[in-house]
């Protein structure tokens, strides 16, 4: 049972081919913790599904009839959808990885790795971090001729970073919203993002994907609980 509450973790499903959606269902029924609300095998009828239902965690399959994942998850960024969004996908390209991410996903896992991952993800992304496929963490990271500059050049930039500072973008990199992370440091949505746009700067990391790029570096995935 996750810490934020003694409450199943309500789930809304979507995918379009029926024995995949059918495997999942039956993967996450077994866990205790986990209620399936609704399920659905378009983008259409995931996001009509999401909205209505309102649901702790949405699994979108990357690809799907009418809209798919990535598109989904935008538009309930959009609308302010406090439901978190974990996408499912055969692909382990940067590209994909990167444009769920920016689009708002809290999680990314490949279709073909264990169940266990999936169960991972949903926990950890309810619980307000950011999980990534084990298989796909490496795709964020730069080439490998460049790494090791890049390193260098972001660990010379963080040291010019408060800890309030370090903490913040630490926390926003993990998946943590605003007022999460609020809530954690006892401070003010808007010192928040002041936080985060000083440290944003400092470190030259302008987008989503950039930030989850230098916590992967940092190594700050390890520190996510399951």
């Amino acid at each position: 049972m996750t810490a934020r509450s003694e409450k199943p973790i309500r789930v809304v499903l979507s995918d379009d081919h029926p024995l995949f959606l059918e495997g999942v269902r039956s993967l996450l029924e077994i866990a205790s913790d986990i209620d399936i609300v609704g399920e659905a095998n378009s983008g259409a009828r995931a996001l009509r599904l999401i909205t209505d239902l309102k649901p702790d965690v949405a699994v979108l399959d990357i690809s799907m009839p009418s809209s798919n994942g990535i598109s989904v998850t935008k538009q309930l960024v959009a609308a302010g959808s406090p439901t978190r969004v974990v996408i499912l996908s055969f692909h382990d390209d940067r590209t994909f990885v990167r444009e769920a991410l920016d689009a708002g996903a809290r999680g990314y896992v490949l279709k073909r790795s264990a169940g266990e991952n999936l169960l991972q993800a949903i926990r950890s992304t309810y619980g307000g971090g950011l999980y990534l496929d084990p298989a796909i963490t490496e795709q964020l990271l730069p080439p490998a001729d460049s790494t090791k500059r890049r390193s260098d050049r972001n660990g010379g930039l963080a040291q010019t970073l408060t800890d309030r500072e370090r903490e913040v973008i630490r926390l926003i990199a993990l998946g943590f919203t605003n007022k999460e992370v609020a809530g954690k440091l006892g401070v003010t949505a808007k010192s928040v993002e002041t936080y985060k746009l000083r440290a944003s700067e400092k470190l030259e990391l302008h987008t989503r994907t950039k930030i989850v790029q230098y916590a992967v570096l940092q190594g700050w995935f390890r520190e996510l609980p399951c």
